[in-house]
């Protein structure tokens, strides 16, 4: 059995910054950091925009409580407002914090942070390095933990989460190299698992972010928090997905259509190209559905709209987003300084997650909470981002909620012992399932069904949803699932066996697709991202709350926590 103070499962922002507060807080404890993939390949180092934060260094008008209201606007007034005062308090000392940690952020003539304007915040307040600001942060704080003897488990797959008597006790895992089987306990266990955009056909994130960690959570019968809530980004890149960073609209690209028109003035007037996602992502929607989409040979109708940056000039193009040309050119050929960019919405970011309370304790319900177990970062959801999240406030969540994490595990584990563990019922459990995957004799490859899952979700629960097309979806969903156990796996050894991955990272798919349409189907109204059309209004009255959703294989029970309101009472969302 492997033994330490804390485990932290995922090596991405939240759970490498938790990593390093708990090091910084007391040297002498041992933390086991635990990744599928080595942590500086994290989805994390994929983030391009930037961290908001009201340091004030372009606009000295701006305050933390208008980056609050700004973060409650933009959630359509579902996020909790305790935890949003938390991150916008805070923003401006954990930015200078990474600034000491060497992280290079972009600079203003006089040396200072350069901050550029974001989607949905009143004020230029998103620090940045480049388009490239989860990159450096995440490389800076791998070298600190380097630096504080952090033990990392780098390419080991977390199988399974050991919860006994409403206690974490441990996790079982699985070394990707060899197919070692290993109960790690600890007496206290963190989550920063990181989203679940595979679970669509079409997404910005890396091919690891499978929602692991929320599955097992399900698994353990814990519920799962505003799951319906799932971000559509509005500028992927057409056809393949990949971000086209919201930094290239804070620095003054167009949205164009068929027309050549900007049409954002039809929708959101006075923000124009940089209104929150939500607003984009359905602007864009019409226009495609309207016909004023465009094709790649320039004519109407189209799958997809351009994102114009030509008058913005070479020069602030190569500076200010270079890797946003890059990627342009590198994967559909289109050279953005004399070209626009084809775009279309594509599934980003997840408002939802395993719910924690503001110091990072995981709840299982509205009141009571586990003995243990700790989550941060997209995995979790605290609640900041509602029904809605503002770019640039995901790697400040990371960071802020990360750091706090990581200080009340600090706190929480000492004189613990710890927890005691059958280590052999798990390894044997654990053990016999991965030879049932080896030993089926399916029909079904990975690959066809993960892609058909995918379809299903895409198709059924897309940007705009209706109950009819999501019962359907659900009854797809569910033919899908008995194919399961149909899989075939033509590797056989445990050297880098990825097909037991792959088959382990559809089972989780699986789990919170189900989890996210029948969240979806239960709140009848439309909020932020989750745009219903046949309720397209929002309801205050019968839905101003968060969805709990607890996972069995026979059903999901839907039950509801209210949302924590101190400083602004919901009001009409307008831009």
């Amino acid at each position: 059995m492997l033994n330490h103070d804390v485990i932290i499962i995922g090596g991405g922002l939240a759970g490498s910054r938790a990593a390093l507060e708990i090091a910084r807080t007391d040297p002498s404890l041992s933390i086991a950091l635990v990744a599928k993939t080595h942590p500086i390949r994290s989805h994390s180092v994929a983030a391009q925009g930037g961290i908001a934060a009201t340091l004030k260094n372009i606009d000295p008008e701006d305050s933390w409580e208008a980056h609050a209201f700004d973060t409650v606007k933009g959630s359509d007034y579902l996020a909790d407002q305790d935890a949003v005062e938390i991150l916008t308090r805070e923003a401006p000392d954990v930015v200078i914090d990474l600034e000491h940690m060497g992280v290079l952020f972009s600079r203003l003539p006089d040396g200072r942070i350069a901050q550029r304007a974001f989607g949905g915040h009143s004020h230029n307040r998103t620090c940045y390095a480049a388009d490239k600001t989860g990159h450096a942060i995440l490389h800076e704080l791998i070298s600190n933990l380097m630096r504080y003897g952090v033990t990392v488990y780098d390419e080991w797959y977390a199988l399974k989460l050991i919860l006994e008597d409403g206690q974490a006790k441990g996790v079982v895992l699985y070394r990707i190299l060899d197919g070692q089987l290993a109960v790690m306990r600890a007496k206290a266990v963190m989550f920063a698992t990181g989203g679940y955009g595979r679970v669509y056909n079409t997404t910005s994130n890396d091919y690891a972010s499978t929602g692991d960690g929320l599955a097992m959570t399900a698994l353990a019968g814990l519920p799962l928090e505003d799951m319906e809530f799932v971000q559509f980004h509005p500028t992927g890149l057409y056809p393949v997905g990949v971000l086209i960073s919201e930094a290239v609209r804070g620095e003054g690209a167009y949205l164009i259509n068929s027309q050549g028109r900007r049409f954002m003035e039809d929708y959101a007037p006075s923000r124009m190209e940089l209104a929150p996602r939500d607003i984009t992502s359905r602007a864009i929607t019409r226009e495609i559905r309207a016909g004023r989409g465009i094709n790649p040979d320039g004519s109407a109708g189209g799958p997809f709209v351009h994102l114009d940056l030509r008058h913005m000039g070479k020069e602030t193009i190569m500076s200010r987003v270079p890797f946003c040309w890059e990627e342009a050119h590198r994967l559909v050929g289109v050279d953005a300084v004399h070209e626009p960019i084809p775009v279309r919405p594509t599934v980003h970011y997840s408002m939802g997650g395993i719910p924690v309370n503001t110091d990072g304790q995981v709840r299982n319900s509205a009141d009571d909470l586990v003995e243990g177990f700790f989550a941060a970062g997209e995995a979790a959801c605290v609640s900041v981002h509602g029904a809605n999240r503002l770019g640039s406030n995901s790697l400040l969540e990371c960071v802020v909620y990360g750091r706090r994490t990581g200080a009340e595990i600090a706190r929480y584990v000492q004189n613990r012992k710890l927890p005691d563990i059958n280590e052999a019922r798990y390894l044997t459990e654990v053990r016999s399932q991965i030879q049932a995957l080896l030993d089926q004799p399916g029909t079904w490859r990975i690959a066809q069904l993960r892609q058909d899952y995918q379809d299903c979700m895409t198709e059924y629960c897309g940007v705009f949803r209706t109950e009819t097309v999501m019962q359907e979806g659900i009854a797809r969903l569910k033919e899908l699932q008995q194919r399961y156990s149909q899989i075939r796996l033509d590797d056989k050894g445990s050297c880098w066996n990825t097909e037991i991955i792959e088959a382990l990272e559809l089972r989780s798919l699986m789990i919170v697709g189900e989890i996210i349409l029948t969240s979806a189907l239960s709140r009848q109204e439309s909020r932020g991202s989750h745009a219903r059309e046949d309720y397209p209004n929002r309801d205050d009255a019968s839905f101003l709350k968060h969805t709990l959703a607890y996972y069995s294989p026979a059903g999901i029970d839907i039950r509801h926590k209210p949302v924590v309101i101190t400083m602004f009472q919901p009001q009409e969302r307008k831009y």
